[in-house]
Parts: C-alpha cells; sequence; structure tokens
C-alpha cells in the first residue's frame, strides 16, 4: 500500500511470476514496512490480501466499499479487497505487511475449472480483520520462496491455486462444493506424466503443463498426483532433480555448478540446499563419497 504521510520504507521482497498460459502476471507478492500514516488502494483487476506480519497488534482505521472497521490487528489478520474495491487504511505504528495480488481472470479460471461455478453469481467478500489459518499458512508460504528468491513455478502455481480454492470456499458471496476424486491417477497417465518430467527436469516446469496432459484443472491433478505418488508435484521435481544429480556427479566430472543447472536449479547454492534436506549430505560430499 502506498503511504501517503511518509514514502514507503524497506519493500524488501518482491515475487512477480508471468502466468502459465497469459502474458499477464497472475499473482504478485510484496512485502513492505511503513512508519505511522495512512494509504490507499484500487486494483481496477486485482482482488488483494493485506496480511499484517507485525509483531505486536496495531490500531487502524480501514474502509472500502462503504463499510468502515476501527481495531486492533493482531499478526496473520488480514484484509480482503476484491477487485475494483477501494481500500483506505490508517495506522498507528509501525506498520509490517504482506500484500499478495490476484488477478480476477485468474481467479474466475479457478473457480471454472476447478470449482465448476457460474463466475457472474460469485464474488469475494469485502473483509477486514479476518483469520483463516489456512490462508495465513500459504500466504507465509508464498512470502518465504519470495524471500529465499528460487522462483519455481510449479511451486508457486499450487500455492496460487490452493490460496484462490480456499478464498472462494470461504470468502466469497457463494459457498461452491469442492468435487472430490478418489484413487489417485490411472497408472498409464501417471507414467505419461512422470516421463514428461524425467524428460524436462532442466526447465522451470508450469502445473498447467502437467494438468494439461490429462486435461484436469491443475488444483485436482495436484490432489490426485499426490495420492498416487505421497508426494506433491512440486516435491516429486525436486525429488527428481536431486537423483540426476547424483547420477551426473558420480558418472561425470561436470563441475558442480553445471550439474546445478543441468538438473534445473538455479544455482550452486540451491542445488547444495535441495541436496542435503534430501540426502544428508553435500554435493561434493557425495561425489567424493
Amino acid at each position: 500500500m502506498k503511504a501517503t504521510a511518509s514514502p514507503q520504507t524497506a519493500a524488501t521482497a518482491y515475487l512477480n511470476l508471468p502466468s502459465s498460459e497469459q502474458k499477464g502476471k497472475d499473482i504478485h507478492v510484496h512485502q513492505f514496512q511503513n512508519p505511522p500514516g495512512e494509504g490507499q488502494c484500487h486494483f481496477e483487476a486485482e482482488h488483494t490480501l493485506f496480511m499484517s506480519l507485525a509483531p505486536r497488534p496495531l490500531h487502524y482505521v480501514q474502509s472500502q466499499d462503504g463499510r468502515k472497521f476501527t481495531g486492533l490487528i493482531q499478526r496473520g489478520n488480514f484484509s480482503l479487497a476484491p477487485a475494483g474495491s477501494p481500500f483506505f487504511a490508517r495506522w498507528e505504528g509501525n506498520e509490517h505487511c504482506l500484500e499478495v495480488r490476484l488477478t480476477d481472470q485468474f481467479v474466475r479460471k479457478i473457480a471454472q475449472e476447478t470449482l465448476k461455478q457460474d463466475c457472474d453469481r460469485m464474488s469475494l467478500i469485502p473483509g477486514f480483520r479476518i483469520r483463516d489459518p489456512q490462508v495465513e499458512a500459504i500466504a507465509m508460504m508464498l512470502l518465504t520462496e519470495c524471500q529465499q528468491g528460487t522462483g519455481s513455478r510449479l511451486y508457486i502455481d499450487s500455492l496460487a491455486n490452493v490460496l484462490v480454492v480456499q478464498l472462494l470456499r470461504q470468502h466469497a458471496t457463494r459457498s461452491p462444493h469442492l468435487p472430490v476424486y478418489e484413487g489417485g491417477i490411472p497408472q498409464r497417465q501417471l507414467l505419461q506424466v512422470l516421463d514428461f518430467v524425467d524428460a524436462h527436469l532442466d526447465q522451470d516446469l508450469k502445473l498447467a503443463e502437467l494438468a494439461q496432459l490429462l486435461d484436469m484443472s491443475q488444483f485436482h491433478f495436484s490432489r490426485l498426483f499426490k495420492q498416487s505418488m505421497g508426494l506433491s508435484p512440486f516435491q516429486y521435481l525436486l525429488q527428481q532433480r536431486v537423483e540426476r544429480a547424483k547420477q551426473l556427479l558420480k558418472q561425470t566430472d561436470q563441475p558442480i555448478i553445471e550439474i546445478a543447472l543441468e538438473c534445473g536449479f538455479s544455482s550452486h547454492s540451491h542445488l547444495s540446499k535441495q541436496f542435503r534436506q534430501l540426502t544428508g549430505i553435500t554435493p561434493k560430499a557425495y561425489r567424493v563419497g
């Protein structure tokens, strides 16, 4: 949020990822801090979630859509401003906030594909000081990914899909029914997906690409894949990248940075971190051993 009393300070983290199917941006994650002041925003085509990260409760005055809120907002509480809804806030104390923006086009696409809902009859509800542990957890995972700077498209796509579904289920004008799919992915189709992942380990795979292989929504693909494999698509991708790195470390004398890039990691340190988490040792130690 742009502060009007004084300029915004310490814009510490940005995440702007292009859509898997569109030229625009589906999700924008921004962490910021401000001294005491006031600010306003108006995103015509984006739904905006403002979540407090301040260590202690702050007193706010907020207004949108003809409604007004005055009171304390604690860490993890969030306000929701639907697309086209002007939002104003005044705060006392040092503000630390996470802003998550989702394009209206993306939200409607998820509603149609995943929830089979009539989007013209559904909209998000403006809200103040909302407490939703699931939304808070997803938002913090997005922030962590943003801070680490690895920017995995598959991981961000998965989180964005889950976030939109949760917002539509709990904070929309209609409460949609989420279809239940059991039994996982049939073996023939599962092998098709696994072969595709194996052939594209060096690329920034998109969740939409994998779901399209089976003509399935991204949200349901993720659920069924985990039922079948015991891992999320992102976890499986990391596992296979590490396995490929292990092969190259033992069978070639390539520099580790080249192996990292060939296996789809963004850097030597990115490979080392994931390698250690899955094997307990560094790539260098594994090669020597």
